[in-house]
């Protein structure tokens, strides 16, 4: 394993967008952009969000100084395919990532490729092209790790630095003391794992100042194993999942939040700066629902409680309203790529995108949606696709949303269930019977849709 050491959509398949022009005004003016991913949070982890395990003040802080949307959703329930998404623009099984990369024979069995294309547009190597220094610190999940060892570089997605864990190409050696995700040889604990990601993020943007910088902070402690601290490493495995632990880590996770948003203030680096703050997929174990807020569905699953994520956009600049909560603006992680690149006036390459340009929501505008949001997963039935263990939260491999309806079914046209989630946002009365035109109407776009998808070669 190598070392190196160091942050759209309506019936048709895929569209295309619009280049951006670019002048000299606005890019005196681009903001630094950190984007937080969190690994396997549930929108119930926040207390902001009606959350109710533990206070998150931290993170709560964030919300009441920017802007907090509830109808946010990731492209996939499971990390490889939610990362591929957002930092495509594109459905993952575009570019043949349907599960969790894993090891050669697991990609084989989940009808995905090793890792993530070069051929795929990615966000750092647009935003570069724009003048911006670009960083990924924290998990990566795209490639490398296991026995896939000729996985590209960060350099080659558009990286200028980073410092990533165990599935990566270039594994930090400070965080992989041995081959795999964790262990107590490592010099930097998992419990410090954070803090040493923001601390590595302050000190790209303090050596860049004056530049505008993207970083993408990618934490992994919510992902189990929990281990929050020495004392609770030695319980370890026993109860590394357990539910003492989760809050111990999450508690860690809140205030190192809260020490990334006082280093930017402290450092003078929050000016011009806009955090968003998120997850990539649904929580695992979802302790009775509560980290979904009682949301059917967890992580793996198509349900709501497996896709819609907490999504806060933070930044002092006054043009963001404060304490405002947007109830009505629905957003996919895939929108991300073409609404960042219009804030930061990076000119878009000449490629198709699934998202759609949600710039002026995250800034603060209450903006509808035009287009339908597709996903899928669970490609096929052999065990390379992980399922919830509650039979009530598997849902059928694909799904859509276009409007307040939502859309259920499989492939082979069975177990079809639609939902109006407005009236019925646990998903709990499935009315296709009920309204047959509109599940007709939605189950041709959805299987049009999947048809179009492309086979691993």
């Amino acid at each position: 394993m190598k070392h190196k050491s160091l942050i759209l959509f309506t019936g048709l398949p895929f569209i295309s967008c619009p280049v951006f022009t670019q002048n000299h005004e606005n890019q005196a003016n681009q903001p630094n952009i950190i984007f937080i991913l969190t690994d396997d949070m549930g929108i119930g982890d926040l207390s902001v969000y009606g959350g109710t395990l533990m206070q998150t003040p931290n993170i709560d802080r964030m919300a009441s100084e920017g802007i907090r949307f509830t109808q946010y959703y990731s492209a996939s329930p499971i990390s490889s395919p939610s990362r591929a998404g957002l930092l495509t623009g594109n459905h993952p099984a575009k570019w043949n990532i349907t599960s969790y990369l894993q090891t050669k024979k697991g990609n084989k069995a989940a009808e995905m490729a090793d890792y993530l294309t070069t051929k795929a547009p990615t966000l750092p190597h647009t935003l570069k092209s724009a003048k911006y220094k670009t960083a990924h610190f924290g998990k990566w999940h795209l490639g490398g790790g296991r026995d896939v060892t000729d996985a590209p570089g960060f350099e080659e997605y558009g990286y200028d630095e980073y410092s990533s864990t165990y599935e990566s190409p270039y594994p930090d050696p400070l965080l992989t003391a041995t081959d795999w995700i964790w262990s107590k040889k490592d010099s930097v604990k998992r419990w410090d794992r954070t803090a040493y990601f923001i601390d590595k993020t302050i000190d790209f943007l303090k050596k860049h100042k004056g530049t505008p910088c993207f970083v993408n902070l990618w934490p992994d402690d919510i992902h189990t194993p929990w281990i929050g601290n020495k004392e609770e490493m030695q319980l370890f495995p026993a109860d590394a999942e357990s539910e003492k632990n989760f809050k111990t880590v999450l508690i860690e996770y809140d205030k190192q939040i809260g020490r990334l948003i006082d280093r930017l203030k402290e450092e003078g680096l929050d000016k011009n700066t806009i955090v968003i703050f998120t997850s990539d997929n649904g929580p695992a174990p979802s302790f009775r629902h509560s980290r979904t807020n009682q949301l059917r569905g967890c992580k793996a699953s198509l349900f709501e409680g497996g896709i819609r994520m907490p999504f806060i956009v933070w930044s002092p600049d006054k043009t963001i309203p404060k304490g405002k909560v947007n109830k009505t603006s629905v957003i996919s992680a895939m929108d991300m790529f073409v609404s960042i690149c219009s804030i930061a006036n990076a000119p878009l390459p000449n490629s198709m995108f699934d998202g759609e340009d949600m710039s002026k929501a995250i800034l603060g505008k209450e903006v509808k949606r035009e287009k339908g949001i597709f996903w899928e997963y669970r490609r096929n039935n052999d065990g390379a696709f992980p399922k919830p263990g509650n039979e009530k939260d598997r849902s059928p491999n694909l799904s859509m949303r276009e409007g307040d309806w939502k859309l259920l079914i499989n492939y082979d046209n069975s177990d079809v269930m639609l939902f109006n989630l407005k009236n019925d946002i646990y998903e709990k009365n499935n009315i296709a019977e009920k309204y047959p035109k509109i599940t007709k109407r939605l189950k041709e776009k959805v299987i049009k849709w999947r048809s179009s998808l492309p086979k691993l070669e």
